[in-house]
């Protein structure tokens, strides 16, 4: 495979690798170590026509091409999937930085995407009546719409373009993925194990780059429906952009999530839940708790906890087993997560555990971009800190005298991502589960994360338009429903 020797990539276009038309590149460094693995090509709005060309002209054959035919190009990538998780699950993580263990859940995730696309036969299914009036029959279909794209961002390099490419190609529409230019590796191989698979020409494609691509794709008169996944302010610009040139748009954003713990929780299960999403993927998703709140008198004993957890995480490479925190993903995205901790110290907040001097046992960075775990204390609602994504492994703590407050506190953030509740009241459980804002609801989970089956998306700033991704919502985004009236003399 391309990617380990400073190699520039190529686009994948009509069943073939070809080398993109545009001059720049994004160089691709190991976070863990700064060795530069790849260079990502910044493709052209061309290289975006050719690939809608491709997509265009291969839709008549794949829409006939009936669902159950459809499905089993799908099962046999699965299983190649599943036969290489491993190599994948490695790459990820030399691209990423991210755990071996957390990039295994990350390509897992995104095989049970495939795994449930694979039933698409049944669930594009329509509906019927006969005679709504006398001698009239009336009937449902599902139709593919042509040609989709999705935009994908850096945090989890298989898993999220897998919420979306199989579900498009069980509907029977063609699709284009433009990947992360940070992490185009694991991608490039799962698309090596596509052209196994011997999808007809022009059904699937690959197009590397950066902003010129995401715009040609969101304004392009050839593509029926965009798909993004990054932060809230690119979410709302290609949202409206998309959906301005009259395309079906979901566009999942940014996040504050806010993990809330009352006086009925297990306090010690419930912190070691909340540090995994906070410190879990280095911080970088969008479902990582940012701020546990505690509830009247569990916070000392939170506090405690938490500040005991921070300072056992094992900072390092992520394909070393002992290591329970990676590198975050470039130079820049630490100095930008130092810029926000110092913005925390200077508005007041506690800065219990510091990570940001952490260094190698031998005294460097060894290249990388690394950082140790963060912990904040008195933290008020009006910090910067408590209001504004960080993605990086940094967690507040706050104090809020009734669950009743801590629901208010959550619901004033414009994000609505997802939240948790530690409890073991059924009653508490009921009143958060009406009450708060964010679309994802976790009772006693540190990452509400839905499977496969389940819908993702937030709600507020968190998510731009109608129908989320995955689960059921994937086959209405894909598909146009048709009524059929029908009466016969």
């Amino acid at each position: 495979m391309t990617g380990f020797n400073g190699e520039r990539l190529t686009n994948f276009i009509n069943g073939a690798w070809v080398e993109s038309s545009g001059t720049d590149v994004v160089e691709v460094r190991n976070p863990a170590t700064g060795a530069l693995l790849a260079k990502t090509p910044m493709s052209t709005t061309a290289d975006v026509d050719s690939a809608v060309a491709a997509a265009q002209a291969a839709f008549p054959g794949w829409r006939a091409t009936p669902p159950v035919v459809r499905a089993r190009y799908l099962f046999k990538l699965k299983a190649l999937l599943d036969t290489h998780k491993e190599e994948i699950a490695r790459l990820c993580t030399t691209e990423h930085g991210k755990t071996l263990l957390e990039s295994q859940s990350d390509i897992g995730r995104g095989i049970e995407n495939i795994e449930h696309a694979c039933g698409m036969p049944t669930m594009m299914m329509g509906q019927s009546l006969e005679d709504v009036a006398t001698g009239i029959d009336c009937a449902t279909f599902r139709q593919p719409m042509g040609v989709f794209a999705a935009i994908t961002p850096f945090n989890f390099p298989p898993m999220v373009p897998l919420w979306f490419l199989p579900y498009a190609l069980a509907t029977g529409n063609c699709f284009i993925l433009k990947p992360s230019e940070q992490v185009p590796l694991s991608q490039r191989r799962i698309f090596e194990l596509i052209e196994q698979v011997g999808f007809p020409k022009g059904v699937i494609q690959l197009v590397n780059g950066g902003k010129a691509v995401v715009e040609r794709l969101c304004g392009h008169e050839g593509i029926a429906g965009v798909s993004f996944v990054g932060s809230t302010k690119i979410a709302k610009l290609v949202y409206e952009t998309a959906s301005a040139s009259g395309k079906r748009v979901q566009a999942l954003g940014g996040a504050k999530n806010f993990l809330v713990v009352d006086e009925t929780a297990s306090i010690e299960q419930a912190v070691q839940n909340v540090c995994d999403s906070a410190y879990g993927c280095a911080g970088q998703r969008c479902l990582a708790g940012s701020t546990i709140v505690a509830v009247g008198s569990t916070y000392d004993r939170v506090k405690e906890l938490v500040v005991q957890f921070a300072k056992n995480v094992v900072v390092g490479d992520g394909l070393d087993s002992k290591s329970t925190l990676g590198p975050v993903i470039t130079a820049a995205a630490r100095e930008r997560i130092i810029g926000m901790i110092d913005k925390g110290v200077a508005e007041g907040a506690e800065l219990l555990v510091d990570g940001r001097g952490f260094k190698k046992e031998d005294g460097t960075y060894g290249g990388g971009f690394w950082l140790g775990p963060s912990v904040f204390d008195k933290v008020k609602p009006d910090m910067t800190i408590a209001k504004e994504e960080i993605f990086g492994p940094v967690l507040n703590i706050m104090r809020v005298d009734t669950l009743d407050e801590a629901i208010a506190l959550l619901n004033s953030s414009p994000y609505a991502n997802a939240t948790s509740l530690y409890t073991s009241s059924g009653k508490n459980a009921q009143k958060f589960k009406a009450s708060v804002h964010p679309a994802m609801i976790g009772i006693n989970i540190g990452v509400a994360a839905p499977m496969a089956m389940f819908p993702f998306g937030g709600s507020k700033q968190s998510f731009f338009g109608d129908v989320k991704a995955h689960g059921g919502d994937a086959v209405q985004f894909y598909t146009d429903r048709k009524v059929v009236i029908s009466r016969w003399f």
